[in-house]
């Protein structure tokens, strides 16, 4: 223990080397948690899918990790009993040892965040894990972004509790793990850093982790392709743009976003609050009900089970039928739905880009049918749908700009990406798919006393000091006689003591004085400047933070402002600071 102090010691005299050394321990941990995780889930995939159901689902062009195959036949039972079993086995492990793994992990990550200083139980990560490979392994449909998040965010918050880190810092460490996670499993560094700073506000950004996050989603993400390579997610034709009235067709795209978005958001938290939580099951069993559904559907389509990114690389390249991606694009919503809001284990991320990856292939088809001069590649249709559907439900524009430009290698639709994220975002903000999310650092309880610090830290002593209220000093060779008869005819209590040139020496409070006021003997042998206490001021142009720090540190009612040579130039009461941050609270409120 005595170690662990010593070198938490150490980081905090050097701050830059502090952030730069646990960003790398904790993209390490990422790192190799995400390579453990996607090896476990493909093989897992493999044996449910392809050996005991003989169905064999496509798969996107850079995560080809099972090329094995099997010679067993089709079955449909099979298929459909998968995700109510995983569903059944997923619950009894969530709600026996770690109820708060349940449902997607970005959430209960950022709730950790706002609400919880930071803390997330040693055992969540853990839990939500293995939940997860056991639902995205049976075909829940799910993203794999939850259980990552979580199982990053979890280390940072054990590794500031380890090293007894403040609050502040356990918050910022839990974002470098969430950062790590998704940088490794998505292979998007500088897209995963982003996201894990965005998510957490619908109109903001926790900037104080950006340098933490980026250390540890770049570790983590070399870790991570060195052992499974550096090729993209998704593999797309050329694609570019290069026509400016294809614009006209990204809006459209935009607006189509819009109702999906808002028909996912109702449907996810309308089934789990007014269907799954009212049903009279124990809380371990209502996830295989939910898996039911999904396998119902999965008898029809099986592409929406699991993370069905095979069925978007297929959209990518311009290879699905208009009606079949409508299809896919309500029965994904329904299918993760049923997944995640009764309980199961996931993320949404994943299906929000296939969501989005089905909306856009069927405009970009279309589009292109009846204006093939303008619109000549419909695949890209598709990429810009992942990022901006995604970007107006979970208000995290640029993270998922960067995301699926990083996924897929397609820098070359930037531009469109911007410009329909945005539209899809401006006409979204009455609903997220991040209930927790917070509208800004201000209504969160993570800042709240930021709020405070940040408005007396951009006020001055100057803007409340007052030149012509009258100050009463006293001077360093008054007698305690003196300053006796003195105290009879006045009624202040608090006198700034001052020397010929009128410097401050010193400050003499009546309460210091009650041990002795009536010791006569005393009163030749006295003067001011020995019985006053060191001085406590403030200068014009100190900000009223630190002035209210010093009035907590010595106890005053006022305290005396000088200049720079130590001249007294009045009193600053504490009851002035309070009016005018007060008055400032309600400017910027009208504001």
């Amino acid at each position: 223990m005595g170690q662990v102090l010593t070198i938490r010691a150490y980081m905090q005299k050097h701050q830059f080397l502090r952030w730069a050394v646990y960003g790398v321990i904790i993209g390490i941990v990422s790192g190799l948690g995400a390579c453990l995780f996607f090896y476990l889930l493909e093989w897992m995939k493999f044996f449910t899918f392809e050996y005991l159901a003989g169905y064999t689902p496509l798969k996107p062009a850079g995560e080809r990790l099972v090329e094995a195959t099997t010679s067993g036949s089709f079955k449909p039972w099979v298929l459909f009993a998968l995700p109510a079993i995983g569903g059944l086995l997923s619950g009894i492990l969530v709600y026996t040892w770690a109820p708060e793994a349940e449902g997607h992990g970005t959430d209960a990550m950022i709730d950790a965040f706002h609400n919880k200083q930071g803390m997330i139980r040693t055992q969540v990560p853990y839990i939500k894990g293995l939940a997860s490979l056991i639902t995205l392994a049976t075909g829940g449909s799910a993203g794999r972004e939850g259980p990552i998040a979580q199982i990053g965010a979890g280390f940072g918050s054990w590794l500031g509790r380890v090293l007894r880190l403040s609050v502040r810092d356990r918050r910022l460490l839990m974002l470098a793990g969430c950062a790590g996670g998704l940088g490794a499993i998505f292979r998007a560094p500088l897209g995963g850093a982003l996201t894990s700073v965005e998510v957490l506000y619908r109109e903001d950004f926790e900037t104080e982790g950006i340098v933490v996050c980026i250390v540890s989603s770049v570790v983590a993400n070399s870790i991570f392709t060195s052992v499974f390579g550096h090729e993209p997610i998704f593999a797309i034709p050329p694609i570019r743009f290069a026509h400016p009235m294809e614009l006209l067709f990204y809006a459209i795209l935009g607006l189509v976003c819009v109702p999906f978005g808002y028909v996912y958001v109702k449907t996810f938290y309308g089934l789990r609050d007014r269907f799954f939580r009212h049903l009279r099951l124990k809380r371990m069993l209502v996830p295989a009900l939910g898996g039911l559904g999904v396998g119902l559907i999965g008898l029809w389509r099986p592409e929406i089970m699991s993370g069905g990114y095979g069925v978007i690389q297929a959209a990518l390249k311009g290879n699905l039928p208009v009606l079949l991606m409508i299809n896919l694009a309500f029965l994904k919503i329904v299918a993760t739905s049923f997944t995640i809001s009764s309980g199961g284990s996931g993320g949404v991320f994943g299906p929000s880009l296939f969501i989005g990856a089905m909306l856009g292939g069927v405009v970009g088809h279309i589009s292109h049918a009846y204006y093939p001069g303008i619109v000549t590649d419909p695949g890209a249709f598709a990429l810009v749908g992942m990022g901006a559907f995604f970007a107006g439900v979970a208000k995290a524009p640029i993270g998922a700009l960067l995301m699926v430009a990083e996924m897929t290698g397609g820098y070359a639709v930037v531009v469109p990406l911007m410009f329909t994220s945005v539209v899809a975002l401006l006409l979204s903000q009455r609903w997220s798919l991040y209930e927790k999310q917070v509208h800004n650092k201000f209504h969160s309880p993570a800042h709240r006393n930021d709020s405070v610090i940040n408005v007396l830290q951009t006020m001055t002593v100057l803007d409340v000091y007052r030149e012509d209220a009258p100050v009463t000093s006293l001077p360093e060779d008054m007698t305690f006689a003196t300053l006796k008869r003195f105290l009879t005819r006045t009624g202040e209590s608090f006198f700034p003591v001052v020397d010929d040139h009128f410097r401050l020496r010193g400050i003499l409070s009546l309460s210091h004085l009650h041990a002795i006021l009536f010791e006569d003997h005393l009163s030749d042998l006295l003067v001011v400047g020995e019985l006053a206490s060191p001085a406590v001021s403030v200068r014009l142009d100190e900000n009223l933070y630190d002035a209210l720090v010093k009035f907590l540190q010595s106890g005053y009612g006022r305290v005396p402002i000088v200049d720079n040579e130590g001249g007294l130039k009045g009193l600053l009461r504490l009851s002035e600071l309070m009016a005018a941050y007060h008055h400032e609270i309600l400017r910027l409120k009208e504001e």
